[in-house]
């Protein structure tokens, strides 16, 4: 059809066809081109496409670039950029506009930097500077982290004081070097050479992993980290190096030939501290599990405290159980010593009955003598129960002397109640200006409360 309207002018067509196989002739014959010129007229609809013009001092071209394509930019575009656009040359047949359908879009002084960085980073790889299985293993609890980067800038501040937050015991030491310009990577190298001397002459206190690092920008700002010199100085170096240049979208040549990459200053600080970090939660979790223990065996003590004093008996109870004992035991005595008595009274009855029954003498000595047995034996008997009565009251009184709160007084306590008599335990049970008695060992205090702790 394409070949028909250029060799078939007296042909006629509508403009709908017109624009279409000029569409398809322009998106057939100019398929995957690069364009450099500046960005004007941007406009972002909510939809989310991109629509610009593209223009130089001899021309200009209308472009689109669609959401799913502008949605991987790592820069903004903004009018007056100078950009290097690829795409395909199309045109929008409703309206007939040739345009450009733009696929990938990069600021113009990078391209020359991107096309550099692609070609080294396919170099070294080949060589295997890349290769985890060379990549050395960073050390478990890191005690001197060395840091490589610019004394002014916030990178090292953010490195600082993560490091300070998370693992305080760590040493740091700053190795000064400049992280962006033609010098930078001369300097980088140096602070490696650096980091190797102060190890062979501090033998006990030695780097054992270096940050390299420095915040985001440009791939200008950022060059200094894509040096040949310094990719080949980083694989050869002992000591592990995490290198943390740029944000999370930005990747170097020292990300890739570094022994551990982060995407961030704040992450290299948060990866070379973190068994610290573990450790102190490890800590932090056995402090309140420990705290969690004791509380548990002190409300367990504090309950068989409480469960024991309420069974514990007050000396008060225990000196009236024992009174009581005792009033129970002169009572047995009063009567076993009344029956005795009685026994006695009715033999001697029965004795002198016998007796005026009979007048002979010798039934009278005989019932005398019987009489005389009863009566010592009544006599013994009641001599050992007044000796056991007798000890056993000893014993009682020996006990209640031993919890007599008397007792207690005349170790210099004394027994102090309120004006009702009730012995008070707690300076709760009172308030300022009541009356309150002091029992002694010997007489009786009377006081006001004044003040009360």
């Amino acid at each position: 059809m394409c070949a028909d309207i250029v060799n078939h002018e007296d042909e006629v067509i509508s403009v709908g066809q017109l624009n279409q196989q000029a569409k398809q002739l322009l998106e057939s014959q100019f398929r995957g081109i690069s364009v450099l010129g500046e960005i004007s007229n941007l406009a972002r609809p909510s939809s989310g496409h991109i629509y610009f013009t593209l223009k130089d001092e001899e021309g200009a071209i209308r472009c689109a670039m669609f959401r799913n394509q502008n949605s991987r930019l790592n820069f903004e575009p903004e009018n007056g950029d100078q950009c290097i656009l690829k795409g395909q040359v199309s045109l929008y047949a409703p309206r007939g506009d040739y345009q450009l359908i733009v696929s990938s879009m990069q600021p113009a002084g990078a391209g020359n930097l991107m096309q550099q960085f692609d070609e080294l980073k396919k170099k070294l790889d080949a060589e295997g500077l890349f290769s985890q299985a060379v990549k050395l293993s960073l050390p478990a609890q890191p005690r001197h982290i060395g840091v490589i980067t610019s004394e002014s800038t916030a990178a090292l501040q953010d490195i600082l004081t993560t490091i300070k937050r998370r693992a305080p015991i760590s040493q740091v030491t700053l190795i000064p070097a400049t992280v962006q310009g033609d010098t930078a990577p001369r300097t980088l190298i140096d602070a490696l050479h650096q980091a190797l001397e102060f190890n062979n002459v501090n033998p006990l206190n030695p780097f054992d992993v270096i940050l390299m690092c420095r915040g985001g920008g440009s791939i200008e700002d950022l060059w200094a980290f894509n040096n040949e010199s310094l990719a080949r100085e980083m694989f050869d170096f002992p000591i592990p190096i995490i290198s943390g240049v740029g944000h999370e979208i930005d990747f170097t040549i020292a990300d890739f030939v570094s022994d551990l990459r982060a995407p961030t200053p704040t992450a290299a600080a948060e990866l070379v501290t973190e068994y610290f970090f573990q450790l102190e939660g490890h800590l932090d979790d056995l402090s309140n599990k420990l705290f969690h223990n004791f509380q548990e065996a002190l409300k367990e003590k504090s309950q068989k405290l409480l469960f024991t004093s309420q069974s514990l008996k007050s000396p008060m109870t225990l000196l009236k159980e024992q009174s009581q004992s005792l009033d129970n035991l002169d009572i047995r005595l009063s009567q076993v010593i009344g029956n005795v008595i009685t026994s006695a009274k009715q033999n001697l009855k029965m004795t002198s009955s016998a007796l005026h029954q009979s007048n002979a003498m010798r039934t009278v000595e005989k019932f005398q003598g019987i009489l005389n047995a009863h009566l010592q034996n009544i006599q013994h008997h009641i001599n050992n129960a007044l000796v056991k009565k007798m000890f056993a009251i000893k014993n009682l009184s020996t006990n209640l002397t031993a919890v007599s709160p008397l007792a207690v007084l005349d170790r210099g306590y004394a027994i102090v109640t309120d004006a009702s008599g009730k012995a008070l335990t707690s300076s709760d049970h009172i308030k300022v200006g009541d009356t309150i008695y002091a029992r002694l060992a010997k007489g009786k205090i009377i006081s006001n409360v004044t003040k009360k702790e």
